[in-house]
C-alpha cells in the first residue's frame, strides 16, 4: 500500500512540501509506503483541449506521464497547493487539467485529499477547488479535525500554525486507516 504526496508549489522546501512530508510521516508510521513528488522543477503543460486524447494518447510530451503513472500505482494521493491569487497554483492546476484526457476514472476509490497553505486568504476556495478534482475522479476523502489548511508565508512559517499542523496529522492518520481498511476487505 502506497501514498504519494504531490507538492503543487514551485518553491522547493516550502510550506506545502513541509506539510506534505508531515502527512506522509504520519502515514509511514502506519506501515504504508510513501513518496513525495514535487511539481517544482517539472514541466506539466495545461490541457490545450485539442481532443487527441479521445484517440487514446495525449500529444503533449512533458512530465505529466511520469506523475500520472505514479498516481495510478498509488492507493492514496495527497495534493498540496499554495494559494495563488485566491486559487490553486498553476502547477497543480495544470496537473488536474491534464486528467481530462485520461480515459475512464482511473483514480476511482483511491483515498486522499488536499492540503492548502495560505498567507492569509483564499484557502477555502483553493481547498474546494482541489476537492472538486477528488470528487469528479470518484475518490474517497476522509475528514480531519478541520479543513486541511494552514497559514504561512515564508519558508517554515507554517510550522508555527499548530492547529494547522495537527489538522494535517489527523487527516493523514485517517488516510492511512482508511487505506488499510479498504485493502483488508
Amino acid at each position: 500500500m502506497k501514498v504519494v504526496g504531490i507538492v503543487g508549489s514551485p518553491r522547493i522546501g516550502g510550506n506545502c512540501e513541509l506539510l506534505t512530508k508531515i502527512a506522509l510521516e504520519e502515514i509511514a508510521k502506519e506501515g504504508l509506503e510513501t513518496e513525495v513528488i514535487s511539481l517544482g522543477g517539472l514541466r506539466i503543460t495545461p490541457c490545450d483541449s485539442c481532443g487527441a486524447c479521445r484517440n487514446g494518447k495525449c500529444h503533449v510530451e512533458d512530465d505529466f506521464q511520469q506523475v500520472c503513472s505514479r498516481m495510478l500505482e498509488a492507493d492514496g494521493i495527497i495534493m498540496s497547493s499554495p494559494v495563488w491569487y485566491g486559487a490553486a497554483s498553476p502547477q497543480i492546476s495544470a496537473l488536474i487539467s491534464r486528467f481530462y484526457g485520461v480515459r475512464g476514472k482511473p483514480l476511482k476509490n483511491k483515498v486522499g485529499g488536499p492540503i492548502v497553505v495560505a498567507r492569509r486568504a483564499g484557502k477555502n476556495f483553493t481547498f474546494a477547488q482541489l476537492m472538486f478534482f477528488y470528487m469528479i475522479q470518484g475518490m474517497i476523502v476522509p475528514g480531519s479535525s478541520y479543513w486541511n489548511v494552514a497559514i504561512g508565508r515564508g519558508k517554515g512559517d507554517v510550522l508555527q500554525d499548530e492547529e494547522g499542523v495537527q489538522t494535517i496529522r489527523s487527516f493523514a492518520q485517517n488516510v492511512a486507516w482508511l487505506i488499510k481498511k479498504i485493502n483488508t476487505q
